[in-house]
């Protein structure tokens, strides 16, 4: 228990930080991953639609930071 709420204490730190710096952030509209603003393709699932909204962003972030991450990343899989 005190492992998983050290990884939301990180998230929330994480979301803080994007909230505070919207302008550098998108979300895919595909799998909803909040991704560096200047990504081509989701690094999670190669989608190529963002919606760089700031409200949008916020309530995202604040979504993702409040649980545990479901995304399969590539690190993931070896």
């Amino acid at each position: 228990m005190a492992k998983e709420s050290e990884a939301i204490k990180k998230r929330l730190a994480a979301a803080k930080k994007i909230c505070e710096n919207v302008e550098f952030y998108s979300v895919c509209e595909c799998c909803e991953s909040v991704v560096i603003r200047d990504s081509v393709f989701c690094p999670v699932c190669d989608g190529y639609r963002f919606d760089n909204s700031p409200d949008r962003i916020k309530t995202t972030v604040n979504i993702l930071a409040r649980r545990e991450r479901t995304s399969v990343l590539p690190f993931d899989l070896f």
